[in-house]
């Protein structure tokens, strides 16, 4: 399989047909070709098998708990944490889905397919579910495994009426379907018992992690769970004003507390309701149509330390949530000239930081690239 890191290219190109471009979106925004996807690819591919260097999350109960990562975890060993690996392999799933006919496809399916297999899926199943694993990757990591179920899903239902013959995705999504209704079922435990929500902004937040679960319990149907969901979300943050976003960000954050919020709320809020919950949420967002100098991206001193190099991440996701919030605004809100201007300073500067260079970001950071650039989770 290729590693090489082509030279990225930023294109005005078509979207996948599944995911056309959101009317949201500037008519000019830069989206990527099958080159750039070809390098977002090499990043996957440089770690989901990748095992060491390794952080792991692993509460031990006894000798018996001792082993590498690839036995702990089979599937998702790689891409230097449990929470990386999954997102990496749902970056290869979405560009399958969203290129399959280029050169990447046949090794992709083939990282897949020696991953995702019911034995080891099994293994990782029986892993989460084991004592003393409450609160592994919760809710950060479950929340990623649960869109990996959906992109399967979504992959199996766009293949199999374009190929029928090709049982790569729903053997896939079959054989995750163990591991996901574990993480689903964790979940729905652990938010009926948490009383107030988390606003960091790294792992252990909330509003990110909930906008992801919205996601899936509406693709999958799974009413009860979205209507816990919606609920929750409700009671943490509708009453919530004037967010501090002159604190953000913390030296540290790949998420913004206050942009994740309302990127969940407008998931929420049907656009009128949102509209009016966001001027009382985040005041300072301009209405007279001035540029980004609201919120200027966030500028990484050293993107060789894996925590300074989270502000990478925060670029990314920054954009991706500026141009959701749009997505849940009516068509003729004063507001979305300044939430597209900075989306679009954000997602330029987190693009160009999107190199490989350095291990600490690109393990992870090329599938916050492939979540922005081709619109997931956006209203269409």
């Amino acid at each position: 399989m290729t590693r090489h890191i082509f030279a990225f290219i930023l294109v005005v190109s078509a979207a996948a047909a599944e995911n056309p471009a959101p009317a949201s979106r500037a008519a000019n925004a830069p989206t990527f070709d099958a080159a750039a996807a070809q390098r977002f690819a090499g990043l996957a591919f440089a770690c989901v098998h990748k095992e060491y260097p390794n952080k792991i999350s692993h509460s031990m109960l006894s000798d018996a708990d001792v082993a590498p990562p690839r036995k702990l975890t089979p599937a998702f060993y790689g891409c230097y944490d449990w929470h990386s690996s999954v997102h990496g392999h749902w970056l290869l799933v979405r560009l399958l889905r969203t290129f399959p006919g280029a050169p990447f496809a046949a090794a992709a399916r083939t990282a897949l397919g020696e991953s995702l297999t019911s034995a080891n899926l099994a293994q990782e199943a029986a892993y989460l579910n084991a004592d003393g694993r409450a609160s592994f990757e919760r809710p950060y990591g479950l929340a990623w495994l649960l869109q990996l179920g959906q992109e399967l899903r979504e992959w199996e239902k766009s293949r199999g009426s374009a190929d029928p013959s090709d049982p790569l995705p729903a053997q896939l999504a079959a054989n995750l379907r163990p591991l996901e209704q574990a993480a689903a079922g964790r979940l729905k435990t652990w938010l009926p018992k948490l009383s107030y929500p988390v606003r960091s902004g790294e792992h252990s937040q909330t509003a990110f992690a909930m906008g992801l679960m919205i996601d899936y319990a509406r693709a999958a149907d799974d009413r009860a769970f979205l209507d816990l969901l919606l609920r929750k979300a409700r009671d943490y943050y509708q009453k919530d004003e004037n967010c501090p976003l002159a604190y953000e960000p913390s030296g540290e954050d790949f998420l913004s507390p206050c942009l994740a919020e309302a990127d969940v709320m407008r998931r929420v809020l049907v656009p009128e309701d949102f509209a009016g919950w966001l001027r009382g949420f985040m005041p300072q967002l301009p209405s007279d149509g001035s540029s980004s100098a609201w919120l200027q991206p966030a500028v990484v001193t050293d993107p060789s330390d894996p925590k300074l190099a989270h502000l990478d991440g925060l670029n990314l996701s920054r954009a991706w949530m500026l141009e959701g919030i749009a997505s849940g605004l009516p068509a003729d809100d004063p507001r979305l000239a300044a939430l597209r201007a900075s989306a679009a300073a954000h997602r330029e500067a987190g693009l160009a930081s999107v190199t490989g260079k350095h291990y600490e970001g690109g393990h992870w950071l090329g599938s916050f690239a492939v979540y922005l650039t081709t619109g997931r989770g956006l209203n269409h």
